[in-house]
Parts: structure tokens; sequence; C-alpha cells
């Protein structure tokens, strides 16, 4: 099973070093960091940890960038992508938890969980805490018809051979932003593929280094609309 391990950087440059020391050699077969269109040192930082890069000449939204990263381990010849995050939030070390599911007892899509028993959420924010364990996986969890306990985590390893499925449909422009993540976890769950959650620790950084890019309203609005869009047969 070839596994290559993505995180997503926008404007990273004081985080992307630490994330990358954190890759254990033997935890994955390769690292590329998808970079958005920075325009800070986050690329200059990656090469010199001396890690593969794959760059956007503009920002285009995490995304478009988490559909870079799969047509370039699908063309490469990868079994398995792991997503994760580029600003220090994700724990490399817990990857094979990921893994392990789909190796030994073949699930096609597994996601990280910081509120299943062993996962951890640090210093979260109440309200963010209300919205990524009560409001979106509650309503994820009505509509698909299947228990999930943290339906926004970005930390996920994904089969890529259920890419082959020509009603997962990633190259759709509605997707660019926050949406392409729901979407990939909605089709997956409602055409049967084998789904499973797993525990994971997402420790948010200091507001000094930068909190979150997700904008209020907006972000939130880009998360939650493709649960409405879908069930709904707008969108497909």
């Amino acid at each position: 099973m070839k596994v290559l391990a993505v995180p997503v950087a926008f404007n990273e440059e004081r985080k992307i070093g630490s994330v990358l020391d954190r890759f254990q050699p033997g935890i994955v077969d390769d690292v590329m960091v998808l970079d958005d269109g920075s325009t800070d040192g986050t690329a200059e930082m990656v090469r010199k940890k001396g890690f593969l890069i794959l760059s956007h000449e503009t920002r285009r939204g995490v995304g478009a960038g988490i559909r870079s990263a799969i047509r370039y381990a699908r063309e490469h010849g990868y079994d398995v992508i792991v997503i994760l995050a580029g600003n220090d939030k994700d724990r490399p070390s817990e990857i094979p938890r990921l893994l392990a599911p789909i190796a030994d007892e073949r699930y096609d899509f597994v996601q990280g969980s910081r509120y299943l028993h062993g996962g951890d959420f640090g210093n979260m924010p109440a309200y963010r805490q209300i919205a990524t364990r009560w409001v979106h996986p509650l309503l994820f969890s009505l509509i698909t018809r299947t228990r999930i306990t943290d339906s926004t985590n970005g930390m996920r390893a994904i089969r890529l051979s259920i890419l082959d499925d020509p009603r997962i449909r990633l190259d759709q422009d509605w997707l660019d932003q926050y949406e392409l993540e729901p979407y990939l976890l909605y089709q997956t769950i409602r055409l049967g593929y084998r789904f499973k959650e797993v525990p994971v620790t997402k420790i948010y950084p200091p507001k000094t280094l930068g909190y979150t890019k997700m904008k209020p309203i907006t972000g939130w609005w880009s998360i939650l609309r493709p649960i409405f869009l879908l069930s709904l047969g707008i969108r497909n």
C-alpha cells in the first residue's frame, strides 16, 4: 500500500516547518506539501526541509488544493492519500491510526475524530466546539443516517480507487473552497463505501502564530451548504 501524506498550506511559513519536523521516517512513503498560492516563505521553508511541494500560482481554495493533491497522487501510483492541516493542528504520528483500518480491514475512507475516546482538542474555543461537535455532525448524521462524531475534521485517509467511481465528481467549481471535504465524505457514505472514524488530536496553535484562516459566516456556510445541496438533489 503506497501512501502519500499531504499537508495543505497557505501562508504557513511560521508553522509548516514544525509540521514537517513531526514526520518520522517510515510513517508514509512520501510527504508532499500542497501550497495553495502562498505569498510568504512557505514554499522556501518546505524546500529547505527537503520535502516535495506542489504549488498553485495563486490562491484557489482548500478544496482546489485537495483536488490537485489527489490528482498528483493518482498520477504517481499511490494507493492512499492522507490529508492533514499545514498549520500544525494535526499530529503526523497519528497517521498509522488512519491507515490501519484501510490496510487491515479494507475500509475506504477513515476520518479522524477529536471527539472519540483517545482523541483530544486542546484549547479549542467553546463556540467552535458547538459547531464542530454538535451542529455539523448532528446534521450530517441525520442526513446520511450514519453516526459521525467529527464531520469537519480535516485529517483523513482515502483509498484512491474509490475516485474511479464516476458518481464522485470532484472537478466541480463549487467545490473549490471548503465544500469539497464534506462533499467527499457525504458521497463516500451515500454510495456505500466503507467509512470509519478513529481518534486523533487537533491542537490549535497560539493566536500569535495565526489561529485559523477560516472566516466566520462565509467559511461556516461553505462547510454546511453541501449537506443541504446534496440531500435536496440540487448538486451531485
